[in-house]
């Protein structure tokens, strides 16, 4: 039987494990597709438009949207972010499941868009603020004023984590991956994601009318 796939978001703080778990989610199932961003800022180095990200300019991004063909957008530091929704529904309607790592107001769009039926969202907390800022700092990506930005941006996320259909606190890693591959597993068996269920109990009907 086929099924119809499932666009799953993860959401986080900074430093809460999002990205490494999406990293893991992929490395157990190489069919789970990440959803590329277009995006309006430069490309960095080593960057490819259409694997990284759609590098666009404003005005297209701004048509884009204004067309209803972005699922989620945001002004992040200066420069637009979306998740185009052609290549999401295309995934989707060919039962491929779609992995979004996105904060708590494209989660948000998301939920209010017209592929709601399919969405699985989940938030990661981290066990503590202390935490937090440990893997903030020993990951060594930001300067420390940055890094501040970043804890002072952490609670209006966390503030968000009961608009989401799973909570998992992220103290211990392989623990969490588990978990969220239970989640997964249970959720692509959900009703509305089997399309074929309507059919195959009519024709048990079918068959049981034949029988009496």
């Amino acid at each position: 039987m086929s099924r119809r796939g499932l666009l799953i978001i993860l959401s986080s703080p900074s430093g809460a494990g999002k990205s490494t778990l999406a990293g893991l989610l992929r490395t157990w199932d190489a069919t789970l597709a990440f959803s590329v961003s277009a995006t309006t800022r430069a490309p960095r180095a080593g960057e490819v438009n259409g694997k990284d990200y759609f590098f666009v300019t404003a005005p297209e991004f701004q048509k884009q949207v204004s067309d209803g063909d972005m699922l989620e957008h945001a002004l992040v530091f200066g420069n637009y972010y979306g998740s185009p929704k052609a290549p999401v529904k295309a995934a989707i309607d060919a039962g491929r499941d779609v992995l979004f790592d996105i904060d708590w107001q494209g989660a948000q769009q998301i939920k209010n868009s017209s592929l709601q039926e399919h969405v699985l969202s989940i938030f990661i907390l981290p066990p503590s603020i202390k935490e937090l800022h440990r893997r903030l700092v020993s990951r060594g990506q930001d300067a420390p004023e940055i890094i501040e930005k970043r804890m002072q941006k952490s609670w209006d996320e966390i503030s968000h984590w009961d608009g989401y259909d799973y909570v998992l606190i992220n103290d211990d890693l392989a623990t969490t991956q588990e978990r969220l591959k239970t989640i997964i597993s249970a959720e692509r068996l959900r009703r509305s994601q089997q399309p074929d269920l309507v059919g195959h109990v009519r024709a048990l009907q079918a068959e049981f009318g034949d029988m009496t």
